[in-house]
Formats: structure tokens, sequence, C-alpha cells
């Protein structure tokens, strides 16, 4: 009798490269009773190593600006190439690999407010001094004048670049629309909700819905704009006026605003009675804010002297970043790549930070990725563990901050006591509880 039986090679059974065989291993819990034990204390040795290991600050552009470094703008057809704005008028573009500069120019009299680079790999600035300039930074000499320069009635703030033709907003007391092709001073349109007659503070152009503008004012308002119908589409009223404005790259809907009262908002634009999510932890005014590339997360400078990430979905900063130089955080930016980030304060340094305070950029072998990608796996499942969670948590802050914190939290929770207190000494259903998402909005005009 003839009898046909399977047979594999011994190397089916090996990892790849190795000559050990692999042995089958059972799952069934009750064969392993120490196994969330083991884990555990796996996930507490692994959040223990991050903390051991967080070293977010790299090193400082050098030789920096001579005044406080007010705005930045990323080349959008660049990994490595940026540019800073200071408060003397000075604009130089800086190298990300050598951390060296490439190009500097005066470009204005006074503070550089707003910059933005084009599609054909230039600069443009605006300033205080009621110009907005052209500049050629990889094909001309440093120092050189600008190839174009357009004049307005007022100071300029700020201004951003349309994606997919050759044209920007600028804002001053309104909204202006110029055409990089043309010379001429006169704007090809103005934008402005007719009762508004305060300074715009920030303008940004949405890069997917490219027809779509956002901006803030002085007067506390937010105002999305659309130029195919030339006109605004709502505004609303915050209780606090707000500095900066970013677009989700990712989520063409939503952005976020920078806003005195400390906290970062997140909008849908098709849904402006509240916000989709508030980000408290800042002590003083933020200042600037800007989306990761990958829409998930997002960076605040603030006034208190502090950088802080969030994770969009979360409350509060997933981290914290200080040094004891470090004066108050006017401009913040993510690298394309999602690894690093940048901060430019009125110290007139720019410092370059790891968007994951532990992480390091080296080659690591399949053995250490597959180890590292187990300790996120074990730290996210264990998260909730009180001493997990504690050291996590834990971060060192400036004794300044850490006090303002504690006066600020002492204050808010006696307006949280002062308001139950009146809801449940009030006829039933006459004074409600308004949603922390709803509590900054003070009025819509559609």
């Amino acid at each position: 009798m003839k009898i046909k039986a399977l047979s594999r090679s011994a190397a089916s059974a090996q990892a790849p490269g190795s000559s050990v065989s692999r042995l089958p291993r059972n799952l069934d819990p009750d064969l392993h009773p120490f196994e969330r034990a083991r884990e555990y204390t796996r996930a507490l040795n692994a959040t223990k190593l991050e903390r051991m290991f967080a070293a977010p600050f790299l090193a400082s552009f050098d030789p920096g600006h001579v005044d406080g470094v007010y705005s930045f703008a990323k080349d959008p057809e660049s990994l490595e190439h940026f540019a800073s704005g200071s408060g003397d008028g000075v604009v130089k573009v800086w190298d990300l690999t050598s951390r060296g500069e490439i190009w500097q120019g005066q470009a204005h009299e006074n503070m550089v407010k707003g910059m933005c680079w084009t599609r054909d790999k230039r600069l443009i600035t605006c300033g205080s001094d009621r110009t907005i300039k052209l500049f050629d930074p990889y094909n001309t000499p440093t120092k050189s004048p600008p190839t174009m320069t357009w004049l307005g009635q007022n100071a300029f703030t700020s201004v951003s670049q349309h994606r997919s033709i050759p044209s920007f907003a600028a804002s001053s007391s309104n909204i202006s629309i110029y055409e990089i092709s043309r010379a001429s001073a006169t704007p090809v349109q103005t934008l402005s909700w007719p009762t508004a007659i305060d300074t715009i503070t920030a303008v940004s152009f949405n890069q997917t819905e490219t027809s779509i503008l956002a901006s803030c004012a002085v007067d506390r308002a937010v105002i999305l704009y659309d130029l195919r119908t030339n006109s605004p589409l709502h505004r609303n009223v915050l209780n606090f006026a707000s500095n900066a404005i970013s677009w989700n790259p990712m989520e063409a809907f939503n952005f976020a605003v920078a806003n005195e009262d400390h906290n970062v908002y997140i909008f849908d634009m098709r849904n402006m009675k509240r916000a989709l999510n508030v980000l408290k932890g800042h002590v003083a005014a933020v200042m600037s804010v800007e989306f990761s590339p990958t829409g998930e997360e997002l960076i605040s400078g603030s006034y208190d002297r502090t950088i802080r990430l969030w994770n969009r979905a979360k409350g509060h900063s997933r981290d914290i970043y200080h040094t004891k130089r470090m004066q108050r955080v006017f401009s913040v930016a993510w690298t394309p790549d999602n690894n690093y980030v940048l901060s430019g304060s009125d110290d007139g340094n720019i410092r370059l930070w790891r968007s994951r305070a532990s992480s390091r950029q080296g080659v690591k072998s399949f053995a250490q990725r597959q180890k590292l990608e187990y300790d996120e796996a074990l730290k996210e499942r264990y998260k909730h563990m009180p001493e997990i969670r504690r050291i996590a948590r834990h971060r060192h802050l400036p004794k300044q901050v850490k006090k303002a914190s504690e006066i600020k939290n002492e204050e808010l929770n006696a307006i949280k006591r002062r308001e139950e207190n009146e809801r449940r000494h009030t006829k039933k259903a006459k004074v409600r509880r308004k949603a922390e998402r709803e509590k900054m909005m003070l009025a819509r005009e559609q």
C-alpha cells in the first residue's frame, strides 16, 4: 500500500536568518496566570524609561536674530528650508539639516508681521511699515533688494498664499487679495465684514478648500470668507481676541485659533455654534498655533514662555517644552516630516525640538523597532493604572508657570462653585449648565 504524507522543510518553522525552530505557543490564559502582572511591570518600566530619556531640546539656530522672532514660513516645496522674520525687519532663510543661515535680507523698517512662500519658491513678507515685499532667496545674493513691492494704506499684519493660483491675501483693516503677476498696488479683491472696522490680526487660506479664507481680528471676531462669492460667510464673536489661525491639513473643515484667554479652540466651519474641542493648560495668552502635517496633533506657543504639544482629541497637553533662557514664544511650527518642532521667541533665538521628547531618529534594527512598538502597545493598554498615569503625566514646570497654574485653577474652581450655587438656588430650568465648548461664544452673525 502506498501512503502519501505531508512533509515540510525545517526552514518553514524557523525565523528568517535563524536556525532555531519556532515553537507553537498556547495562548490559553489559564496556562499563563502571571501574564498580566508581567505585562504591567513591562509597561511600568517602559514608561519610566520614556521619561528618563526625554530630552526634547536639540539646538538653537546660530547666529539667530538680534531682535525677537515673530513669524515663521515653511517652504511647501522643501523639507529642510524655512524662513523667519524678526522685530528689526530682518528676514532669514535657514537650512534645517545644517542649522545654518543660507540667506538674509532687510525686508522692512520695523517688525516683520507675516510671511509665506509662493509655489515658485519666492518669499512674501509684510510689515508694520505698510509694505508687502517679494524676495527670491534661492536665486539672489544675501541682502539683495526685493523683486516686487506692494504699498498699502495701513500696517499689514499677516499674509497667506493661495495653494493653486499665484495670488495671496494680506490683512490690515480689511483683507486684500493681490496677484503676484501684477505689479499694481491695487488689490484684485477686497473682503471685509460690513460692520467690522477693527484691525485683522491673522489671515489664513484653507489649503484643501482653496477658496475659503479665515481671519481673526482685534474685535474678538473670527470671520470666514469665500473668494468665489467675494463675500464673508459668517462671523463669530468670542469672549477674547484671537492671535493666530491654523487649518487642519487632513480635515478641510477644521481649524484652530490661539486665544487671549489662555486656550486653543478647534472649530468646524460647518457648525460654528460650539467648539469641537477646547485645549486648556497655558497660563498666559496663546500667541501662535499650528497643526502637525498629520492633522492629529497641534503645537502652541504662549506668552508664559512655554510650548505645548496637544492631541487634537484631548483637552490637555501631552508635553510641555521650556528652557531657562527662553522668553515669550510668538511663533511655532512643525517640520514637514512631523519629527521636529520649531519655536521663535522674543529673545531672538530659534530653537529646534523633538516632537516626541524621548524618540531618536537614528537607524534602528528590526528587533529594536519591534521592541518599541511592543512598549507603545503596553503603555497604551495600561495607561489607566495610577502609577503609570502619574509617571507619564509628570512634568517639571518653571516656578512662575506652576504658581500661576495653581492660582488660575483656584479661580476657575471658585467660578464653577458660584455658577453651581446659582443654579441650585434658582427655579428649575431657569439657569442651565452651559457646555464648556459653548462658553467662549458671545455672538454669531450670518
